[in-house]
């Protein structure tokens, strides 16, 4: 069985200025997977005659199906239909059905049907016309042997129905692509250098029909194995058994698959331990919150959180004494002790935990640059502390300093 390839084109100046995020081309590579089709290349072009044209040209040479979404529309910026047409030696004709279905639209919005609009009933005559329920524009499929064409709007909700309704079904019935199964593997606390190392021995003896790629992120590393062949019982057997040896070689680092993330994954331990949880966050100014919060269920172990940004409110509301931070400053060990301590007595939780810290890009000092962070954990027996030094921009500096903490948290928890 041939894999089949697929290459997106978005079209658009809006998309190359930074001004529309290009959602589509996410979006149609999912569904692509799921057909185990293979998404070669994306490539995004600006509205121009000859940037379009060669970008077709280079398309057809490169892969069996070709995606195209945006400049659909009835101004004359909109280039793709015409482009396309000339692209096919095709002329133009007059759908009766589709200007029909227009006239509809419009006179139950009380709106007169223009020559522009009209104009989207014109479509190449080479090409299937796809049903556009959302919309005016309607999507374009052209066989050219054996290579596919389409063109759909770049609105995602108007393509998202076009691909569902009809493109996914008729790619089913057209293609037989070999089964494309990927297992999500997730570690924490271990940069992506060492990781490798310790499995070096393990990747090099993996099976012919998987493959291996590592994904980092800020604190984490994701391992992707990606499984192809015709068998999809027999090679869903060989992930499993190859994320069974990843558990006894790093599985103090792995805290889960696919779908589950960080907080999830406290959130199951909290929940098996019967624990709950309390947060009292600084610099990280909610971010902790949101993610244990951002899970179905967590109102059953997480107690709820207070973000005392201001030296007062961890005096006068959170009882943080005075001395403590007159003496070591609100970034230091002692303040996110009385922080994580008084947070879990405050809210009659099992666990507290806190952050105080500069997250930058101004506020450091010689002594507490930018990055330095204090957080820590306390669960009535003891307290622990972690200090850091990270070295990102401010949105860094927030997520490393909550993926730090919560990995603390699921390193306390799992050793219960």
């Amino acid at each position: 069985m041939n894999n089949i390839y697929a290459e997106l084109i978005s079209i658009g100046d809006e998309i190359l200025y930074g001004q529309t995020l290009d959602t589509n081309s996410h979006f149609i590579s999912a569904e692509l997977d799921k057909l185990g089709i293979r998404v070669k290349r994306k490539v995004t072009v600006s509205d121009e005659r000859e940037a379009m044209m060669r970008a077709f040209e280079e398309a057809e040479n490169n892969a069996d199906i070709i995606i195209i979404t945006g400049g659909l529309g009835p101004t004359k910026d909109d280039l793709t239909k015409p482009l396309l047409a000339e692209y096919f030696d095709s002329s133009m004709i007059l759908h009766e059905d589709i200007l029909e279905d227009l006239r509809e639209r419009f006179a139950k919005r009380d709106r007169e049907l223009n020559e522009l609009n009209r104009g989207q009933a014109e479509l190449p005559e080479k090409c299937t016309p796809i049903e556009n329920k959302y919309g005016t524009a309607p999507g374009m499929w052209f066989d050219k042997e054996g290579k596919v064409f389409i063109s759909m709007p770049g609105v995602p909700s108007e393509m998202k129905y076009m691909m569902e309704d009809t493109v996914i079904p008729r790619f089913k019935e057209k293609f037989k692509t070999p089964v494309l199964i990927h297992k999500m593997v997730k570690t924490v606390g271990i940069p992506e250098s060492i990781l490798a190392e310790k499995l070096e021995d393990w990747e090099n003896n993996l099976p012919s029909e998987i493959k291996l790629a590592y994904l980092p992120g800020l604190k984490q590393v994701k391992m992707r194995l990606t499984a192809s062949g015709d068998e999809e019982k027999r090679l869903k057997k060989l992930i499993d058994q190859e994320v069974d040896k990843l558990y006894k070689l790093v599985g103090k680092y792995i805290y889960g698959t696919d779908e589950n993330n960080l907080a999830s994954k406290i959130g199951e331990l909290l929940l098996e331990r019967k624990l709950t949880i309390a947060v009292a966050e600084s610099c990280t100014g909610g971010h902790l919150a949101h993610l244990l919060t951002s899970n179905a269920g967590s109102s059953a172990y997480y107690r709820g959180g207070i973000n005392p940004y201001h030296n007062n409110l961890k005096m006068d509301v959170l009882g943080v004494k005075k001395e403590t931070i007159e003496k070591y400053g609100a970034v230091s060990e002692q303040t996110v002790i009385e922080m994580a301590e008084r947070v879990r007595e405050l809210f009659g939780a099992d666990i507290g935990i806190s952050t105080s810290g500069v997250a930058g890009p101004g506020g450091g000092s010689k002594e507490k640059p930018v990055g330095t962070v204090w957080v820590a954990l306390a669960d009535g027996k003891e307290t622990q502390t972690k200090l850091y030094h990270f070295q990102f921009d401010r949105h860094g500096n927030i997520e490393m300093t909550s993926n730090s903490l919560l990995n603390l948290v699921r390193q306390t928890l799992s050793s219960k």
